[in-house]
């Protein structure tokens, strides 16, 4: 491309209030005639200082907040945090509870695909799919609602296991959900895969090499799609990953394409590590027995004073961890999700720093879109699966 002089470049504003950049992003272009020179993305709308209130919250109350991080991943936030100051407290968790971990995660991560499949259609002007994807969707919220609650925000996961064990029946309605699925995905697949259209919008649009990729940091199938096979639940496994069996989908040429062929196949390997770990479920305690540190059952708390006062004790006065750091990641939807806390020995965290994948992932938006349409912009942040919840925290 030829450069474009002063007087043909025209600057616009593609939100804050645009559907198609997912939430309150900005995004300032410079175009020639229609071809991108160049994007800025501008963020910052939505920030809530997240990282800034848990230096006030002990660490039990931190965890509702990890929700409204990506918040079409809530288990995904819980599990990451619960992880960390697990490992800052150098407690085991329950084996039953890490595979009802592995569970809520995985039908968690097909919820969230599937609100990445049914708006990013939807952005390029497939409307069907949007409505098949919701359908889906509706089943996972029940079965989420089963366990928390709740629908969206869950705050399920807890410092030493879960909230509390699989109801009666959750086991039952998930199978049939795994069992159906399959056949869902095909349907998605026909309308979409070899969707003359489809092709025409995504094949060769926002293409990112496997250097470049790595270079800027990119987890997920963002990474994924460049064909750098990098999954957290393979590379450091936790929860009990390693004792599922499930492949790390790739793709070749690192474009709005292979990220969507990636995401499908995700779809498939999380459906399936959803039946394994519910065929293997052992029996067991779904949360840890660490008075002074692990919230006890509440059905304990009508009937033992000693519940009732370890209840209050944690409630109250925190958990004090001992001084030091760490840092901990899973593979949440969108990749790489990591927390770094400082413990000091108080009830409070020293600090703690949040590393979301949509955040960094976003940060490539300029390599993959300079030099393309103004309508691939469209396509290229619907590939990149963003969320401003946790890009602005």
């Amino acid at each position: 491309m030829t450069a474009a002089t002063t007087e043909q470049v025209m600057t616009i504003n593609m939100g804050p209030q645009h559907p198609s950049t997912h939430g309150v992003l900005r995004l300032l272009l410079e175009l020639d005639g229609e071809t991108v020179v160049k994007v800025t993305p501008d963020i910052g709308y939505l920030h809530r200082g997240i990282e800034k209130l848990a230096e006030h919250k002990t660490y039990h109350q931190f965890i509702p907040l990890t929700d409204r991080l990506d918040y079409l991943a809530p288990m995904s936030n819980n599990l990451g945090y619960a992880l960390a100051v697990e490992k800052l407290l150098d407690i085991e968790v329950p084996k039953r509870a890490q595979y009802i971990r592995v569970i809520m995660c995985e039908l968690t991560r097909i919820s969230s695909h599937l609100l990445w499949l049914a708006t990013h259609a939807l952005d390029i002007g497939a409307m069907t799919v949007f409505f098949y994807c919701f359908r889906e969707r509706e089943t996972l919220n029940d079965l989420f609602e089963m366990v928390a609650g709740a629908r969206m925000n869950l705050s399920y996961i807890r410092i030493g296991g879960v909230a509390r064990d699989l109801p009666d029946g959750f086991i039952e309605k998930t199978r049939d959900f795994v069992n159906d699925f399959m056949g869902r995905l095909r349907d998605y697949e026909t309308l979409l895969t070899k969707n003359k259209i489809w092709l025409m919008r995504t094949k060769g649009v926002g293409v990112i090499s496997a250097e470049d990729a790595i270079n800027y940091g990119l987890s997920g199938p963002c990474v994924r799609g460049s064909g750098v096979r990098w999954d957290v639940r393979k590379s450091e496994p936790y929860s009990s990953y390693d004792e599922m069996d499930f492949i790390v989908p790739v793709g070749e040429n690192g474009d709005v394409y292979d990220r969507y062929l990636v995401r499908l196949e995700e779809l498939r390997q999380s459906n399936e590590i959803t039946r394994q770990a519910m065929d293997n479920l052992p029996d067991g305690e779904y949360i840890a027995d660490i008075p002074d540190i692990v919230l006890p059952k509440k059905e304990n708390l009508k009937q033992s004073m000693e519940s009732l006062i370890h209840h209050f004790k944690v409630v109250t006065g925190g958990i004090c961890p001992p001084a030091g750091e760490v840092y901990t990641c899973v593979e949440a939807p969108k990749g790489e999700l990591g927390y770094y806390i400082v413990s000091d020995g108080t009830k409070h965290p020293y600090r703690i720093k949040i590393r979301p994948p949509s955040f960094v992932n976003l940060e490539a938006i300029e390599k993959m879109v300079v030099g393309r349409l103004l309508a691939d912009v469209v396509a290229v942040i619907g590939s990149l699966d963003i969320v401003l919840g946790e890009i602005d925290r």
